[in-house]
């Protein structure tokens, strides 16, 4: 028996009251409700998304009877070797795609873009990068371009949008490469407009540098821009894609350009660690993506703007003081929704309707962006093209509700 155990005819004071617990920190609530997001997206019966990331091993594997099904790849043949066979049948398929002469496939598109940004540095003789500071490498990759690049990275602009060519053209310093992240993920998935675009391509030119899209998100770009994969990407010296973001695949990302430049990224990719020796699951399962998912990019694009829609009119009817849909309509198949509450109060409430009506509406965390104040991004794929906008408009109804009771608490 413990001694902190109440012994047999001792009075122990401490067991009449409750024992206070300490309160938890920022990063264990922030795990706390991943995992309660996570498992109320595994049992909800209706969501707006259904990421294969939340999926089990044995649903992720899925992916690969499906490559079997469809027959995208002569499974007889030998597995892969550092890069060859379904790789390189990926790497054609998707230069082909894009317009371009040659690609790489890599591991990571954090991999990719730094040695193709390096690539063009050595070309141009000018190690210095120009982006948006919203832009990928910026906010998520811990400096990774300065500490093991050697690359410098300046900022075009903060404003949330893409640079325009004026802010290209009049930048106080000369760079070498202008990196464009489209769509402008944290900036709400906003893309410019292709006259827009293709003057701040100009704009860079006219300066003597190169173009490089992080087109981690591009393929669901064409309904926007009114212009087909191999056009947008026309525009550009070289581009990355990724095969999980849009594409639910495995992972992996695909450099494209010209040829001299892919040969020149895969003798980096080898010094980076990029040479991975097998690599046939994620190759299968981004063959599978561009098969499933691709043609289907532009239906979720077109519904997540009913979606959108009805979003903004649900929360006027419910009588919220203050809701915003950026951008409205949405440029691609993904948004942001901004509210006036705190996160806690919006996370709990949003995860109390995923638990308590098995439906979905917000399953993505939601970040402060000022006292009061803060947004959460929205995804529309397959799941939720099952969804009329008064579905919608009702989801929205019995989210507020709940939001008005944790408000009241």
């Amino acid at each position: 028996m413990s001694d902190t155990a109440e012994q047999p005819g001792r009075h122990d004071e401490r067991s009449e009251e409750p024992e206070e617990s300490e309160p938890l920190s920022d990063a264990e609530q922030r795990k706390r409700r991943r995992e309660r997001r996570i498992a109320a997206y595994r049992g909800a019966r209706r969501v707006l998304a259904r990421p294969g990331y939340f999926g089990t091993l044995r649903e992720r594997l899925a992916l690969l009877d499906e490559a079997r099904a469809l027959d995208l790849y002569d499974l007889d043949e030998l597995a892969d070797l550092y890069g060859n066979g379904v790789v390189g049948a990926l790497e054609e398929k998707v230069a082909g795609l894009l317009g371009q002469e040659a690609a790489a496939f890599f591991p990571t598109g954090t991999m990719a873009q730094q040695v193709a940004l390096r690539c063009w540095a050595g070309r141009t003789g000018n190690p210095t990068i120009a982006l948006h500071a919203l832009a990928h490498p910026e906010v998520h990759e811990r400096d990774a371009f300065s500490q093991v690049s050697g690359l410098r990275p300046v900022q075009v602009t903060s404003a949330p949008r893409l640079p325009t060519a004026d802010e290209v053209r009049g930048f106080g310093e000369p760079f070498g490469t202008l990196m464009l992240e489209l769509p402008l993920r944290d900036a709400g998935f906003v893309l410019p407009s292709w006259e827009e675009l293709t003057q701040v391509v100009e704009a860079a030119r006219e300066r003597d540098a190169v173009v490089h899209f992080d087109g981690a998100r591009l393929w669901e770009s064409t309904v926007h821009f009114g212009r087909p994969l191999e056009d947008i990407a026309g525009l550009a010296d070289s581009v990355y894609v990724s095969f999980y973001k849009s594409l639910d695949g495995f992972g992996g990302a695909v450099l494209a350009g010209p040829q001299t430049l892919v040969d020149e990224a895969r003798a980096w990719r080898h010094r980076y660690g990029g040479m991975v020796y097998q690599q046939f699951p994620t190759a299968l399962s981004a063959l599978a993506g561009l098969e499933r998912e691709l043609p289907r990019l532009p239906e979720y694009v077109a519904h997540a703007r009913v979606v959108a829609a009805a979003l903004r009119d649900g929360f006027a009817a419910a009588g919220v003081p203050w809701a915003r849909i950026h951008p409205e309509p949405p440029h691609t198949n993904e948004f942001q929704v901004w509210l006036p509450y705190d996160t806690g109060v919006l996370s709990e409430a949003a995860l109390r309707q995923a638990e308590e009506t098995k439906t979905v509406l917000f399953g993505h965390p939601w970040d402060a962006k000022a006292p009061g104040l803060a947004c959460t991004e929205v995804s529309v794929r397959a799941a939720g093209l099952e969804w009329t906008a008064d579905d919608v408009r009702t989801a929205v109804a019995q989210f507020v509700a709940l939001l008005t009771e944790e408000v009241g608490e």
